[in-house]
């Protein structure tokens, strides 16, 4: 009798043990779950439910990913959340603008394509130690991050097209980044992400003293808002072989000088039976493309841009103001067709002409 009693007792204790412990268990259990229940979502998380109501991500966006910074190879993501527990401001700015919106859609559809580190890389490094330079891709001069890395990382969404051409052009040589013409935090601009409020504004950072240009008598209608810069240039790079001549220009967006001006000038371009050879050359034989105090954009007034390549002939006369009638013997009479002595008043076609009197490009 002694014997059973001394076998039930621990047999009592050991189960009520294991009650014990099952109960702590699930308690456990359920107090883990609680707490990820209260926790707020990464954005880091696959097993994210995505919206089907959620539209795909646009093509550019979809080929988002974690940015690779060289400078922190161990760093690893950390979601958009924690940028903006120190980065309030800039997530307010960034909130207008198309990249906010595009990547943000994406990352509904996709929860593996990020926000904040698409463009910066991945942020653990630069959270455990924000002053270090270089441990977060940076765009600015001063923050540790080279230009090489910064466009690089542009590229990766922005590649094709016109920016096919930036590598080699006049603009990537003199060390220019993305973000010097670019601000995508921000919306200063329409379009574009740039970083005035006008493609305008933003080439005359730099290029001031042509932007003094249009203000000389003679212009193209860019102050008028009829035109832009990039109408006639492209700021990512030439499409020609980048050479600097009478056929081509920096940051081209065409083939030559002509073809660009026949952008809006298809009247000039021809064919003509009689043609004038300079025209034919180059426009800027004649021409200055911004901005002059002579008429109708000349580089020299007439007669003296004429006589630069016509030096024979009666151009002698113009200036006597004689011989150019039967009547006209001396400068009192001279001929009204010789009014301003220049040499557009008979030689009006001088783009070149398809009339019977032609070879003088008379009209």
């Amino acid at each position: 009798m002694g014997f059973r009693r001394r076998s039930i007792l621990p047999a009592a204790i050991l189960s009520t043990a294991f009650a014990v412990g099952a109960v702590g268990v699930g308690f456990a259990q359920q107090q883990r779950g609680d707490i990820a229940q209260s926790l707020p979502a990464t954005n880091l998380s696959s097993e994210k439910q995505v919206d089907p109501s959620v539209p795909p991500p646009a093509p550019g966006f979809a080929n988002a990913h974690v940015a690779n910074n060289p400078l922190a190879p161990d760093a690893k993501p950390i979601g958009e959340k924690t940028c903006i527990s120190c980065h309030q401001l800039e997530a307010e700015h960034f909130t207008h603008t198309l990249h906010s919106l595009g990547l943000h859609v994406a990352n509904k559809s996709d929860p593996n394509i990020p926000v904040c580190e698409a463009c910066h890389g991945p942020g653990s490094a630069h959270a455990e130690k924000p002053t270090a330079r270089g441990l977060i891709i940076a765009y600015t001069k001063r923050s540790g991050t080279s230009i090489e890395i910064q466009t690089k990382t542009c590229l990766t969404c922005h590649s094709g097209g016109p920016r096919d051409h930036w590598l080699g052009s006049v603009h990537q040589r003199n060390g220019l980044s993305c973000s010097d013409c670019h601000n995508p935090m921000s919306k200063f601009s329409v379009e574009g992400s740039l970083a005035r409020a006008s493609i305008n504004d933003t080439c005359a950072q730099c290029h001031k003293d042509v932007r003094l240009q249009f203000n000389r008598r003679s212009h193209m209608p860019l102050p008028e808002g009829q035109m832009s810069c990039d109408d006639c240039h492209n700021p990512h790079g030439n499409v020609s072989n980048g050479s600097t001549s009478l056929q081509n220009f920096p940051l081209s967006k065409t083939n030559t000088v002509n073809e660009t001006c026949y952008q809006c000038h298809a009247e000039k371009r021809g064919p003509f039976l009689f043609e004038h050879p300079p025209v034919r050359e180059s426009c800027l034989n004649c021409h200055t493309p911004h901005g002059s105090n002579q008429s109708t954009l000349l580089t020299a007034p007439v007669p003296f841009l004429c006589i630069q390549c016509h030096g024979g002939g009666h151009y002698g006369n113009v200036f006597a103001g004689t011989g150019l009638a039967p009547q006209a013997t001396s400068a009192a009479n001279v001929n009204e067709r010789l009014m301003g002595r220049g040499c557009l008043n008979c030689h009006t076609q001088v783009h070149g002409s398809n009339a019977s009197a032609g070879p003088r490009l008379h009209e």
